[in-house]
């Protein structure tokens, strides 16, 4: 076995890690490979065909370096890692973004890095400016604005804005997040990549957009500067401020630019002016500094030419591009605005639908009650139909009734009538016994005045003959036989009452017929005065009875009429005349007689 045989084989290929703004991809490359070789590769697989902005960039140390095209890859300061990382960014910027970016592929990859510098704040931008921005970035990411999917809090996971506007404003993020929306709203209609075109175009007038900035030295006074690079030419700046430059260099008043070691100068076209140097702090800045510096004035130049055949089909293909996306675009607006219309069409008419379901519902509750209040109706008035006839009835009756009454009430009038006519005769047979009975009364009490006097009369003869017996009484005892034995004393008076009774005997037969007429004629005033108050009693009562069935007949006659009408009322009482009243307080005298 040989020496040589004994040795490693050195590999082939060497695996390549290459970072865009939006994905990352890796690639396994030949060892003799040069920077274009592996740039053209990912070129191709982005789709790129602008390539001249952009670059591979690599870290070296505390710097970073851009791959060199010329070169092999692994002959350059490139990481020795494995893969080795490069990151795809934009080298160069354009002057003019909406005329010289031409692919949608490039717009979008420059529109991602110049957000990120803004949100890193490699680039100022004010507070202002950075809303409106971030509402750009919004349409681009999400398309337009609708409230029912577009909630609050729908941008709390984007990062925006940067931390320095987030700072300088006490403002929580639903603040923010709702001055975005308002400006957001308003973007309605713009389409993904003329949001992000309208982003660049804004971003683009800020002072420090595609400068690249590098730590330099005056050349006497060693005084700390910056140096920017950019589309325009080279800038000098103080070290407190990358927004307004000290000094300018335009490309077009640039004859020269040259390095030595680590000094770098820039030779003015006008020659009366002055060279500037400066110095940098390593050779390898010198060497970026001076390859921007290149590529930024071929490009200047470049734009001030016609465009290669190449661009020109390029802008023709991206303008055709453009015009289909547009129509394309016009077509589903169409599209999108016919389906919103249909959609709203099929609400409006599952509302109607539903509208007309509920409105059918209700017509067919309303049927059903219909029917069946119609039925209740027909019931109702089949029984008010009976009633009707019952009420025809009744009436009929209560008409029968009324003539019955109407015969009854004359009957009850000619009764009334007699009745009156009776009670005129009793009143006057009652004025006639009151006569009488005074005139008896007036005789009664000549009667006992006569009997007062015949017994005053009879007193004072039997105090006379009293008196005379007294006299008598010794001469009749000396002619009499001798005295029998005591008698009882009672007995001697009893002789002079048998002698004074024949003297008297014709005073008391008289008093006694007198005494048996008056008692006989009082028996017969009482009999009389008792078969007349009788009388009076059940002349009242008939009175009473009479009345009473007067009322219940008119208050009949006056129920039915109100049942003929339709309705009934309670009955009415009706008061007695003056008339009656004054029967009855002469009945009430002669009750008290």
């Amino acid at each position: 076995m040989s020496i040589l045989g004994l040795k490693k084989k050195q590999p082939k290929t060497f695996k390549v890690k290459v970072i865009t703004m939006d994905a990352e991809m890796e690639f396994s490359c030949e060892v003799k490979w040069k920077g274009k070789d592996l740039f053209d590769l990912v070129c191709r697989t982005v789709g790129l065909r602008e390539t001249w902005f952009f670059g591979l960039r690599y870290t070296v140390k505390d710097t970073y370096a851009w791959l060199k095209p010329e070169k092999r890859v692994l002959d350059q300061e490139v990481p020795k890692d494995s893969p080795i990382t490069f990151h795809f960014l934009a080298k160069f910027f354009p002057e003019k973004v909406e005329e010289e970016l031409v692919q949608e592929i490039t717009q979008h990859l420059f529109f991602l890095q110049v957000k990120k510098q803004i949100l890193d704040e490699e680039i100022f931008c004010s507070p202002e400016a950075s809303v409106l921005l971030a509402s750009y970035a919004v349409q681009a990411k999400y398309g337009d604005y609708d409230p029912n999917f577009h909630k609050p809090g729908f941008l709390a996971q984007d990062e925006l804005l940067p931390k320095r506007v987030l700072m300088q404003y006490q403002m929580t993020a639903d603040m923010w997040e709702e001055k975005i929306t308002a400006w957001y709203a308003e973007h309605r209609g713009i389409a993904r990549d003329e949001a992000e075109m309208e982003y660049l175009k804004i971003a683009q007038d800020l002072e420090m957009y595609g400068v690249s900035y590098f730590a330099i030295t005056q050349n006497k006074r060693d005084t700390d500067l910056l140096l920017g690079v950019d589309a325009q030419g080279l800038h000098i700046y103080s070290p407190n401020s990358k927004l307004n430059p000290n000094k300018s260099f335009p490309w077009s008043g640039i004859r020269n630019i040259s390095y030595s070691e680590k000094e770098f100068t820039i030779k003015p076209l006008d020659k009366k002016k002055d060279v500037f140097k400066f110095y940098s702090s390593q050779l390898r800045v010198n060497k970026l500094i001076l390859q921007l510096c290149i590529g930024n004035h071929d490009l200047f130049m470049r734009r001030r030419k016609v465009d290669s055949i190449e661009v020109q089909q390029m802008k023709a293909q991206a303008k055709e591009e453009k015009a289909r996306k547009k129509m394309e675009r016009q077509i589903l607006a169409r599209e999108k605005q016919m389906r919103e219309e249909a959609e709203r069409a099929k609400e409006e008419m599952e509302r109607r639908l539903f509208q007309l379901q509920d409105e059918a519902r209700l017509a067919n509750e309303a049927l059903l009650r219909s029917e069946e209040t119609a039925d209740l109706l027909a019931e109702k008035a089949q029984i008010a139909e009976e009633e009707a006839k019952l009420l025809a009835h009744k009436a009929a009756e209560a008409e029968q009734e009324r003539q019955r009454l109407e015969v009854t009430a004359m009957k009850t009038k000619e009764e009334k009538r007699l009745m009156e006519q009776k009670m005129r005769e009793a009143e006057q047979l009652a004025v006639k016994l009151v006569e009488q009975s005074e005139r008896r009364l007036k005789e009664a009490d000549h009667l006992k005045q006569d009997l007062t006097e015949a017994k005053d009369a009879e007193r004072r003869a039997k105090q006379k003959l009293l008196e005379i017996t007294k006299t008598t009484y010794p001469l009749i005892a000396a002619y009499s036989p001798p005295p029998a034995p005591p008698a009882p004393p009672p007995e001697a008076p009893d002789f002079a009452y048998e002698s004074a009774s024949t003297r008297l005997d014709f005073k008391d037969s008289d008093m006694k017929r007198l005494s048996m007429e008056i008692e006989r004629e009082r028996l017969e005033y009482m009999e009389k005065s008792k078969h007349l108050q009788d009388q009076l009693k059940e002349l009242k009562t008939e009175i009473e009875s009479l009345k009473l069935e007067e009322q219940q007949q008119q208050a009949g006659l006056y129920n039915l009429r109100s049942e003929a009408r339709g309705y009934v009322q309670e009955p009415v009482y009706i008061p007695h005349s003056n008339r009656n009243s004054a029967y009855m307080s002469q009945m009430a005298y002669f009750e008290e007689v």
